[in-house]
Formats: structure tokens, C-alpha cells, sequence
């Protein structure tokens, strides 16, 4: 089961499996926000976790292919935990498994050293008698590695740590509900929201890839395969059936889409709770 976690009505993905098998199995998209552990200043490519749409959260525990959940605080806001018995041993264990993972790193970091060295060794004592002798001196015997590096010290301030995505131990969780409106899940039984999902749920049962579509003006991009493979083919506006559009309006949604090569779709629900698209395109456009 897909586990979906609700933060101030957001949905984030924070398991890399989870976040895989949401895109490869279920054609669902989503975006990383996350910042990379090497890299975390820049914003060119970003990691886990991955952030859901309100409608491909929705979907997903729709289907019974995810479980919405929030993480509880154990201790209340700014009470100190100092003197709590388990606190003290989550922090020795911590501290232990630290220790054992810097004497690991030390082991291993020694003996690849030990490795170059054997590899150079010889190179090193020939280079070495050779400006001996260009100095008129003896040329001493052939330095064993052990005289090149007699001890090597690995900083533990230079150790590699594990930066996890997500929570070894989780902490207290508790279930959120998705068709009942609270706070953290304030969208269910909201006419937009209802209307968005109708729609994202029929454009994704038909195959197509759906991911947002504000960068363009519209509610969702429709692609008809993966996004990293094809371009969208269509803007898709969510509008109720019984609203009016002006014919600036409609005619600003034709001109958004033949500028980036896209069809509009202005897309309703009907009284039967099916979906509705009428498509807007320049006759000569191809």
C-alpha cells in the first residue's frame, strides 16, 4: 500500500518505491520538491518527497491503491524530553550506530589507500633514488608502503552520513479520511474540487498522463504518454456546465493554446456526473 502523508493539506510521497511505483505502475505524476544532498542550493533538479496534486492523491485512495495519513507530535510543542528514559536510548543508539558506521568507513577508506600505495610504491622509491643520485648520495632500498603512509587518520568530520527521505522510526501516525472534510483535508465536498477530480479521473482512465497545468494557465496538462517522452497535447480548463464564458475568455483560451501548439479543452460535468470536453483549436492550425 501506497503511503500518502498530509501536511497542511498537501500530499507528499516521501518512500523512493512508493514514488516509482506511483508513476511507472499507476501513470501518475506528481512533482519533487526536495532538495538533492549534494546539491541542496539549486533548483534545477530536485528529489523526494514527491508532491501530489489534491486529484492524483484522491485517486489513488479512490482506487485502494494508497492510505492518506498524518504523523502526530509524541511530545507536546516545546516540552522537554531530556529526562524521558527512551529518549536516552534512541540517542545512544544513534551515537552507536555512528560509531560503528565511522570505524567501518575507516577500515575501508585504509585499506583502498593501502591498495594505491601498493600500486605506487615502487614508482615512488624509483623517483626518490633517482634524485638521490643526482645528488651524489646512496640510493637507499626500495621504500615499503608502510614507510610512505606509516599511519592514515580519517577525520570524523569527513565521514559520509546517511541523509534519509524518510523516517527510520515513524513516530505516532493516525489516518486521514479523504471524502470527509478537516483540516488537513479541507477539499472533500467542495463543487471545484469535485468537478477537478471527476474530470482528472476520466482523462486518466483513458490512458492519458495528467499533471498540473498552471505554468500554462490552464487546470491540467494532458499528455499522452510519460512526460519525460512526449509533449501534451491538450490544456484542459475545468469549468462548471452552467457557467458562462465571455467570448474574451474563449477566445484568450484559443490563442494560449495555438501559441504553444495545444488544443484547449474546456471540459464539465454533467448532470449524470459524467464528463464533458469541448475541444477549441484555430482552423489552421495542424
Amino acid at each position: 500500500m501506497i503511503r500518502i502523508q498530509i501536511l497542511e493539506g498537501k500530499a507528499f510521497v516521501w518512500n523512493y518505491a512508493d514514488a516509482r511505483r506511483i508513476r511507472e505502475e499507476h501513470h501518475i505524476v506528481g512533482t519533487l520538491v526536495g532538495a538533492l544532498a549534494r546539491k541542496p542550493r539549486q533548483n534545477v533538479r530536485l528529489g523526494l518527497p514527491l508532491q501530489l496534486l489534491p486529484e492524483e492523491a484522491q485517486l489513488l485512495a479512490e482506487k485502494g491503491l494508497a492510505v492518506l495519513f498524518k504523523t502526530t507530535a509524541s511530545h507536546p510543542l516545546g516540552e522537554d524530553t531530556s529526562q524521558d528514559p527512551s529518549s536516552s536510548l534512541e540517542v545512544a543508539a544513534y551515537r552507536k550506530g555512528l560509531e560503528e558506521n565511522y570505524q567501518e568507513q575507516l577500515r575501508l577508506a585504509a585499506e583502498q589507500r593501502k591498495t594505491v600505495l601498493d600500486t605506487l610504491a615502487q614508482r615512488i622509491a624509483d623517483g626518490r633514488a633517482k634524485k638521490r643520485r643526482q645528488k651524489e648520495e646512496g640510493a637507499d632500498p626500495p621504500l615499503k608502503p608502510a614507510d610512505l603512509e606509516p599511519s592514515f587518520v580519517l577525520p570524523q568530520e569527513s565521514m559520509m552520513i546517511q541523509l534519509l527521505t524518510e523516517r527510520a522510526q515513524p513516530g505516532q501516525e493516525e489516518e486521514v479520511a479523504w471524502h470527509v472534510p478537516s483540516q488537513d483535508w479541507p477539499y472533500a465536498g467542495q463543487q471545484d474540487h469535485e468537478m477537478r477530480c471527476c474530470i482528472f479521473r476520466n482523462l486518466w482512465e483513458q490512458g492519458y498522463y495528467v499533471t498540473s497545468g498552471s505554468k500554462f494557465g490552464g487546470d491540467f496538462l494532458v499528455y499522452p504518454g510519460d512526460p519525460m517522452r512526449f509533449h501534451a497535447h491538450y490544456i484542459a480548463l475545468c469549468v462548471p456546465k452552467d457557467a458562462s464564458l465571455s467570448l474574451h475568455d474563449i477566445i484568450s483560451a484559443g490563442r494560449l493554446g495555438t501559441n504553444v501548439k495545444k488544443t484547449v479543452l474546456l471540459c464539465s460535468v454533467d448532470q449524470d456526473g459524467a464528463a464533458v470536453y469541448t475541444s477549441l483549436q484555430w482552423t489552421g492550425m495542424q
